[in-house]
């Protein structure tokens, strides 16, 4: 079964394919790569996939090439989430938490996640930031008002 692997934090110049693909034949040949670019521009939008074969060798890749230096920039190498059937292939996002500094990510639709509903009334926090929000209103609320 294979693997697709996210790679962030590629540079905005003109990323060719081939110039990844060459960073990870030397793993394997079986490897084969993707650069999403911009619809409009056609520049990279600074992120693209690694399908590989294997869990194996995935891992492999992330051991070897995570924080590989890529025309001046440390590649993040992580395993992708699935698509999921609304979200095509440029809004595919990588697996585990992480902090803030992990690359851009996502299109430029809004996620229904962060819309009103009738019930509720009001937009509901992403709840992959939901903690640090919390953690953040408690110091706001903390502080005197400077009015």
């Amino acid at each position: 079964m294979s693997v697709r692997l996210y790679v962030g934090n590629l540079p905005k110049e003109p990323v060719d394919r081939d110039e990844l693909q060459a960073i990870f034949a030397e793993a394997s040949p079986s490897v084969s790569t993707k650069v999403i670019k911009d619809r409009k521009t056609g520049k990279c939008r600074g992120f693209g996939f690694v399908t590989v074969p294997n869990d194996e060798l995935a891992e492999q890749i992330i051991e070897k090439f995570n924080g590989h230096v890529f025309k001046d920039s440390a590649l993040k190498i992580e395993k992708a989430q699935p698509k999921s059937k609304s979200s095509n292939e440029e809004e595919a996002r990588p697996s585990g938490g992480g902090g803030g500094a992990s690359g851009r990510r996502g299109g430029g639709k809004k996620s229904k996640r962060n819309t009103p509903t009738p019930d509720s009334g009001s937009v509901q926090p992403d709840p992959r930031w939901a903690d640090d929000l919390a953690k953040l209103k408690e110091l706001l609320s903390a502080q005197p008002n400077n009015s």
